[in-house]
């Protein structure tokens, strides 16, 4: 942004199609990203961002330093969560007024932290072994935060792998054979509202599940002492004795996907012939249930085979469940099915917050950048689910990104006050009110129950009763 306040001392673009039109570029006068406000007040009645004074350590000596830890980590999460993935366009975003506001303090008038800032921010402070271990618990952390306004009945925690692609001689990069790339393997735990529990980044050539313990534990941990039914699902990497060991332990029910053989097959050998008469035009599911022990198990278990024959297919399609679940064998399928919302809301990271882009040379830096991505996908997914109205619930991430926070905005200052001037286009003023407004009654509640209890079977009734009386007549309109 060569020219912040406005291009007053240089002439204007002018386009050839009409030569009635003027192009004027003024970058702090000017931004499109306005809808992040709307995230902003929505990490500030859930004092999201705030907690990480709270648990980041800042080993900064100099005095005269104009950002807080805070204020630097909003910089560094809203800008991911607009689209910015990398520090390469913090001078430009320190600029913006929409990102300067975000940021608060000093930068509202200094401006925000530049690129040399964001980058030490990143690979020094939080690359500490102390301030690396609070970013991966900093998402439950906040997790933790939403459960407490409303706590759930259930909690159903999906595991799950994925790759991001690397370039170069980066540091733990390594082929990975399935996913035919040289890369990163991450692993990421979700619950069912699709809130990233925890993640963690992993050589490209480590198994799906290596290190599971790792990344599970402390989320099992955090549900340890809470009343509600427990559930986990995997695939058939996950199919492992220490994992239906460590469930069975802590209360979980479970359905994991079991790599077929020879035995499991033997068990389903009666629903593998094909069906008499005419080919189905439909498909047709059968199910089996009965009690297996693999060589490796210290114990029987249940297993759920389901077996599929569709239409102009020769063979069945034949799947294996391992479970300590007491449902019918259909229900046991259905609820393993659902886990490939996990799979989706991996894809959305991909898409909306671009967590694939880890482009340091060094691998600590790069695992503190998986972590603000899964902070910066997290908030967004506070705003699908607490603050959306009915008739945009189901947006996803990247249509939020596109239509919420891109809302271009002009900036007039007054004597006490600084006003967004917002386009309307995909986001009307009633639509973005209502967002709004459901914060704000996530405000009150947060206070309501943060409250302490209200005695009143300390004092005598005739002074409950006059209480009660005062503040009718206060509450009573004037005549």
């Amino acid at each position: 942004m060569r020219n912040p306040k406005g291009e007053s001392d240089r002439s204007p673009l002018r386009p050839v199609f009409d030569r009635r039109l003027k192009l004027e570029f003024h970058g702090s006068r000017i931004t499109s990203d306005a809808g992040l406000l709307a995230y902003r007040e929505l990490d500030d009645a859930l004092g999201l961002t705030d907690l990480a004074a709270i648990v980041l350590t800042d080993n900064r000596t100099g005095k005269n330093g104009w950002h807080g830890v805070n204020g630097l980590l909003r910089q560094s999460i809203f800008g991911r969560l607009a689209g910015y993935e990398d520090v390469n366009d913090a001078d430009r975003l320190g600029r913006d007024p929409a990102m300067r506001w975000i940021v608060g303090g000093k930068a509202v008038e200094r401006g925000g932290a530049s690129t040399s800032q964001m980058g030490r921010f990143e690979t020094e402070l939080l690359a500490t072994n102390d301030n690396l271990a609070a970013l991966a618990d900093l998402s439950g952390v906040w997790i933790d935060r939403v459960h407490d306004r409303n706590p759930p009945k259930l909690i159903v925690l999906d595991m799950d792998s994925s790759v991001s692609p690397t370039h170069g001689d980066q540091e733990g990069t390594a082929y990975n054979g399935h996913f035919g790339c040289t890369c990163y393997h991450p692993l990421f735990v979700f619950n069912q509202f699709g809130d990233l529990e925890r993640c963690s980044l992993r050589p490209g050539n480590v198994h799906s599940a290596h290190e599971w313990r790792d990344v599970l534990e402390p989320v099992v941990a955090r549900y340890r002492d809470r009343l509600l039914r427990r559930y986990f699902r995997g695939d058939a990497a996950f199919a492992l004795p220490g994992i239906y060991e460590f469930l069975e332990v802590e209360g979980f029910s479970y359905a994991i996907r079991l790599p077929a053989n020879k035995v499991l097959q033997g068990y389903s050998a009666h629903l593998l012939k094909r069906p008499v008469g005419r080919p189905p035009r439909d498909v047709r599911r059968y199910y089996a249930s009965f009690s297996y022990r693999a060589a490796s198990w210290t114990k029987p278990r249940r297993v759920v085979a389901k077996v599929e024959w569709h239409p102009g297919e020769l063979y069945p399609r034949v799947g294996f469940i391992v479970t300590n679940l007491s449902r019918p064998a259909g229900r046991v399928v259905a609820f393993y099915n659902q886990r490939g919302t996990a799979e989706q809301y991996i894809k959305e990271g991909k898409n909306a917050v671009r967590w694939t882009r880890l482009s340091c040379q060094k691998f600590r830096n790069n695992e503190v950048r998986l972590q603000l991505h899964a902070l910066a996908y997290n908030l967004g997914n506070f705003m699908r689910t607490l603050a959306l109205p009915d008739a945009v619930e189901q947006w996803s991430l990247t249509s939020l990104r596109e239509k919420l926070i891109k809302i271009g905005a002009k900036i007039v200052r007054h004597g006490r006050y600084v006003t967004f001037q917002m386009a309307e286009v995909a986001i009307p003023r009633d639509l973005f009110a209502d967002i709004m407004r459901r914060i704000d009654l996530l405000r009150l509640s947060i206070r309501i129950q943060s409250r302490p209890p209200f005695r009143v079977q300390s004092r005598p009734l005739w002074m409950r009763r006059n209480e009660l009386i005062r503040v009718v007549h206060r509450r009573a309109p004037r005549p």
